[in-house]
């Protein structure tokens, strides 16, 4: 087994497939004050994505919180439908959306009216769904993570050459030094990739969750590789490219949330600009340029990480593609339906009538049988 082990990884870390033919890992260890990066410091993103969970939770209740409440965001108790283990039983194992032809025969069984078994339904669909202040706290977060992240992406990026000129982005290239502001910019991306992931199954789903899955692993692997193999300095283009956009998306989503309306819609113009510029515009035609065109002329030998790179590079423009169908979508019905809202998100259905309501009206007829003293307890509930 130890065998096995021992000659996997040293296919995986065959020169060829990484660095250039003219160099050795050897050549890359850190000497004269020069330093490189090092696969073994990865491992610390795993601690430092724990450490950002707990940003979050305190970000979240600390500061998303008050906001929300100074922005009129209320925290509404659901009602929930009385309890029923046939009603409930259908929809963990059966559906979720019953045809009106099943919600007769659940009636029949239950001995209610169809219109109770509709509300039923209605009502435990909607216990699944976040509630707005659940939703602000989340997009409070990305916010704040992605303007901290874009502002010191800014910083460290704004007197680099490369920066300006995509060119030099391969100068001297593999024996770049590794800079400090580097170090902590990836190590900052890759540990928020891993927090997201590992808050998936707690985090508001959406219909585009697998999209979102395939992103992040897609995010943590390239950054992963793009360590390993030195290719730190377009590495970091890359994050500060899709950095720029995102916190104006949740801003966005946070007015939306807040019922402002006027402020949602302008910071969601101002996202949809600089999605398109950055993401359709920006990204295939300089960083993609960058890495499949301008490798050829600093190297006779293209390595196989250039493929593998390159392969995980156009995965993510093609969600680019995907989630720029969705922004025009909505801007579509905003500026010709007057309608700005999220097609990937569940809406809340709304209840016109109490259970208690539809019982007194019914009961004498469809069986629920309440009696006052039930009726008293379940409206101190």
């Amino acid at each position: 087994m130890a065998y096995v082990l021992k000659t996997l990884n040293s296919w995986f870390w065959w020169e060829t497939l990484w660095i250039p033919a003219n160099c050795t890992w050897a050549d890359l260890e850190d000497h004269d004050d020069i330093v490189f990066p090092k696969p073994y410091q990865l491992c610390a993103t795993i601690p430092y994505a724990f450490v950002l969970l707990m940003v979050r939770f305190l970000i979240e209740r600390y500061i998303a919180i008050p906001l929300a409440k100074a922005l009129g965001i209320k925290n509404v108790t659901r009602v929930k439908p009385q309890p029923n283990a046939v009603l409930e039983n259908y929809f963990r194992k059966c559906t979720k959306q019953p045809s009106q032809s099943e919600i007769e025969g659940l009636a029949k069984k239950c001995n209610w009216t169809v219109r109770l078994v509709e509300k039923w339904f209605r009502r435990r669909r909607n216990l699944e769904l976040p509630t707005m202040l659940r939703k602000f706290q989340e997009a409070c977060w990305r916010f704040s993570f992605y303007l901290t992240s874009s502002i010191a992406g800014f910083i460290f990026l704004y007197d680099k050459p490369w920066f300006y000129d995509i060119w030099q982005v391969w100068v001297g290239y593999p024996f770049q030094s590794l800079l400090s502001s580097q170090y902590w910019y990836y190590m900052a991306e890759i540990s928020f990739y891993w927090s997201l992931l590992f808050t998936l199954g707690t985090d508001i789903k959406r219909k585009d969750f697998m999209a979102h899955v395939v992103h992040h692993l897609a995010a943590i692997v390239l950054m992963a590789c793009s360590w390993c193999g030195n290719y730190v300095r377009i590495g970091t283009l890359v994050m500060i490219v899709h950095d720029t956009a995102d916190f104006w998306l949740e801003s966005a989503k946070m007015f939306n949330y807040a019922r402002w309306e006027k402020t949602c819609n302008v910071l969601f113009v101002i996202f949809s600009v600089v999605f398109f510029i950055t993401r359709i515009i920006l990204f295939p035609f300089w960083i993609l340029r960058g890495t499949i065109y301008l490798p050829c002329y600093y190297s006779s030998t293209i390595v196989i990480a250039y493929f593998t790179f390159n392969g995980q590079l156009l995965i993510l423009q093609g969600l680019h593609l995907y989630w720029g169908y969705f922004v025009l979508k909505i801007l579509n019905k905003f500026l010709f339906i007057k309608d700005l809202k999220d097609d990937r998100s569940d809406e809340e259905e709304e209840d016109s009538l109490t259970d208690n309501e539809e019982c007194t009206k019914n009961g004498s007829k469809n069986g629920c049988g309440l009696s006052r003293h039930q009726l008293l307890l379940n409206n101190n509930h």
